[in-house]
């Protein structure tokens, strides 16, 4: 449950810290910050966390279930926030999102991580290598989580265009008249789902950036303003992208649609020559069926020129018919 759990003093880490009293305790006396990592905890396992460091209880609920939309609350004197990192598989066209809840506090920031995300383990390793950063003490985790993870919003934003560019070559271009609607689709709800993680988090950075937030000096303010630019420009891309995709399904479809048109107004046609083909072919084969019957008195058959006559009538009439046909575009 407990992936890591260190103290933090001075720009730096000291030591790591197995007993959370004492690390409360450490955390005051060295004039530093607690700073934990958690996985997929259950409520059992919160449970001493929650009261090492007295969380409140709505926060708590939100931390250990997952799918919470990103936002920004204030408990007292703690900051409560949530945000979904997320991740594009190119090869499948899939976004995956995961999910982080952040308790910050005077002396000690929480990172509840559900979903596969190397975030926090970034944020950790590139912090410990900015001393000046980190004694901004837990305001700096949580900026540096935030901008990973808008970060990360620019590269999936990128990913996804490159997959636009090569669809609308295969609508408009490569492929046209066939139907792409099950690609279309899926990466707009793939989008749709980018999306969800994107646009709700602008709020929160607004507040950041323009308010007073517990344990959010007001020196840490432009830092989260660039954060919120940056969150700001995702979430444009993801609502052109997601526009875009609209258009192209809805071209997509009418591509099908006179394709369908078109291939039905070929079927007709060839079914008007199937037709008078066989009307044509009907004359011969009916005439001849008759005088194929074993009776004595049918026309002509013991004429001189009974064959001749037969024969000329069966030319006479086809050549009618297929003249009839020509002239209605039949044939």
């Amino acid at each position: 449950m407990i992936v890591d759990c260190a103290l933090y003093a001075g720009g730096r880490r000291l030591h790591r810290l197995d007993d959370l009293q004492v690390a409360v305790r450490e955390a005051e006396k060295e004039d530093g910050f607690v700073w934990i990592g958690l996985h997929d905890p259950t409520e059992d396992e919160f449970d001493a966390i929650a009261d090492a460091f007295e969380l409140p209880e709505l926060a708590i609920e939100d931390a250990i279930a997952s799918h919470q939309r990103p936002k920004l609350e204030r408990y007292g004197n703690l900051t409560f926030a949530v945000v979904k990192p997320v991740f594009y598989v190119d090869h499948v066209e899939v976004v995956e999102v995961s999910e982080l809840a952040i308790f910050v506090g005077g002396r000690f920031v929480i990172v509840v991580r559900h979903g596969i995300t190397a975030i926090p383990a970034q944020v950790r390793e590139a912090l410990g290598a900015d001393p000046e950063m980190l004694q901004h003490g837990p305001a700096a985790v949580l900026h540096a989580i935030l901008d990973k993870a808008v970060d990360q919003y620019l590269e999936v934003t990128a990913a996804i265009d490159i997959d636009l560019d090569e669809i609308e070559d295969q609508v408009f271009g490569e492929d046209p008249g066939h139907d792409h609607a099950e690609r279309i689709y899926k990466l707009k709800r793939e989008v749709q789902q980018f999306r969800r993680a994107v646009v709700p988090l602008v709020g929160p950075l607004t507040r950041l950036a323009d308010t007073v937030v517990p344990n959010v000096p007001a020196g840490a303010q432009p830092y989260f303003r660039d954060v919120q630019d940056h969150a700001l420009h995702a979430a444009e891309l993801v609502e052109a992208a997601d526009t875009l995709l609209a258009n192209i399904m809805q071209a997509n479809l009418a591509q099908v649609s006179v394709e369908q048109n078109r291939v039905g107004v070929q079927q007709n046609a060839d079914m008007r020559k199937i037709s008078a083909w066989a009307a044509i072919a009907i004359v011969p084969t009916s005439i001849a069926g008759v005088y194929g019957m074993n009776f004595d008195r049918i026309p002509f058959q013991h004429a001189p020129h009974g064959f001749s006559v037969v024969v000329t009538v069966i030319g006479v009439v086809c050549v009618g018919l297929y003249v009839a046909f020509r002239r209605n575009r039949w044939l």
